[in-house]
């Protein structure tokens, strides 16, 4: 099936954009001419040697999909700085909305990833250089299942299976073209982050949320905990309401 036509928001102005055919890691890529960089930058690889997700896990490069990171230099306290994954959670739907037409069909999944039909078709990782506490350079690595995706037999059980793009809709996309999309929603994510603060991308995450009210387990280093995923704060945490009382989790992986 052809793409769904649509048409694209105009590249925003000021912001590079770098395609690589090939790259060990665009996070480590874009982090290495960071310093030389004075302004925001997409990074694009068409191929990925290295890729790797949450936890320094491998992350499955077959070319046709996307490799993203988009380089920013932030000035807000390393705790805010963070909260960049919900504007680029809040980016990426749209895109894919703009590109399929299908809003009912994807959800956000806390932290960090991308739900379409219930399958993860997308995550986030961010990752950061500078000096003591303070953030110089921030990389907003998007991986994206385009076209293909693992086999659901790799990923841990009771983890959300892989999904595609292409599988579940039968849309071939580039990912010239996802970039295309994805650029110009993060912008205006950004501009919304920068002047209004945290509250309405915690309002917007929270309409699209996976699993909202719904029972839910979250995995920290050292324990799971069971219990109804009700809300998160204004800190971007999982606020959990478990047996023993509401809980804020800053950091977990989550299982359904």
């Amino acid at each position: 099936m052809p793409p769904r036509r649509f048409l694209a928001d105009a590249w925003p102005v000021g912001l590079g954009r770098h395609v690589l055919p090939e790259v060990d890691s665009t996070n480590a890529h874009a982090l290495r001419l960071a310093p030389d960089l004075q302004g925001p930058a997409w990074f694009l690889g068409l191929s990925q040697t290295a890729g790797r997700g949450r936890r320094a896990r491998n992350w499955s490069s077959p070319r046709g999909n996307f490799y993203g990171t988009l380089l920013l230099h932030p000035t807000e306290p390393a705790e805010q700085v963070a909260l960049r994954s919900f504007a680029a959670a809040l980016a990426l739907r749209d895109a894919f909305v703009a590109l399929t037409g299908l809003p009912d069909s994807f959800r956000l999944k806390w932290p960090n990833d991308v739900l379409l039909n219930g399958g993860k078709v997308a995550g986030i990782l961010l990752e950061s250089s500078g000096l003591g506490s303070k953030v110089q350079h921030l990389a907003i690595g998007i991986g994206v299942n385009l076209i293909t995706h693992p086999d659901a037999a790799m990923v841990e059980p009771g983890a959300v299976p892989p999904v595609s793009l292409l599988s579940e809709t039968g849309l071939r996309i580039t990912p010239e073209a996802f970039l295309d999309a994805l650029a110009p929603a993060y912008a205006r994510w950004e501009a919304t982050f920068t002047t209004e603060g945290f509250a309405p991308l915690r309002d917007a995450w929270l309409a699209h949320a996976a699993r909202l009210g719904e029972e839910i387990r979250a995995r920290t280093g050292t324990a799971t905990h069971h219990g109804r995923f009700e809300t998160i704060d204004s800190q971007g945490n999982l606020i959990l309401a478990a047996a023993g009382g509401r809980m804020a989790i800053p950091a977990a992986e989550v299982f359904f």
